[in-house]
């Protein structure tokens, strides 16, 4: 027979072993890492992107 600190302690076990927190911790740490190389490729592609714009607009008129 079990005693009440053994149920307790197999009932606790069970309850914490999960690995569900784990998957959001990684889609938390994708998504951040996309969002930094996004914000990377628009500060260093940015100002050329924006004359390359500008040479097209300008040659469209």
């Amino acid at each position: 027979m079990m005693t009440s600190y053994e149920y307790v302690s197999a009932w606790l076990q069970a309850r914490c072993k999960s690995d569900r927190g784990a998957s959001l911790v990684e889609y938390a740490l994708l998504v951040a890492l996309i969002a930094v190389v996004c914000l990377l490729a628009v500060t260093f592609l940015g100002k050329q992107a924006s004359s390359k714009f500008s040479s097209v607009g300008s040659a469209i008129r």
